[in-house]
């Protein structure tokens, strides 16, 4: 996805990440600095939908503006090679019918048990 919260905050006049956290703050949304740099500076790794409500609100725009998707990326992602399972080259699509990978176990390196 294509994030694009300062080409909104622009088109609204707004410059600044200090000014765009003290807006989101009058819509009753207190993030940190460190937060608000990671929103301006770049895509988010995560995005809570109530802060999404929040942006959306104070920008008066929708989530479709904020976002945009960016298929040539996942399109690259799959030309890249096979998903790799206990390095052998296999990966299920829906060319082979959505048949699953073979699983091998992982000997030397077990799982812990549940907790009870």
């Amino acid at each position: 996805m294509q994030w694009n919260l300062r080409m909104r905050a622009a088109e609204r006049g707004v410059w600044k990440s200090a000014q765009m956290r003290r807006m989101i703050a009058d819509a009753g949304l207190e993030i940190s600095a460190g937060k608000m740099s990671s929103w301006w500076a770049g895509t988010p790794p995560t995005m809570r939908l109530e802060d999404l409500d929040v942006l959306c609100s104070v920008l008066e725009c929708t989530p479709s503006d904020l976002m945009s998707p960016e298929p040539e990326k996942v399109a690259a992602r799959r030309s890249r090679g096979a998903e790799t399972v206990n390095g052998d080259d296999r990966r299920s699509d829906a060319s082979d019918g959505g048949v699953s990978p073979v699983v091998a176990p992982r000997f030397g390196k077990p799982r812990s048990e549940p907790p009870l």
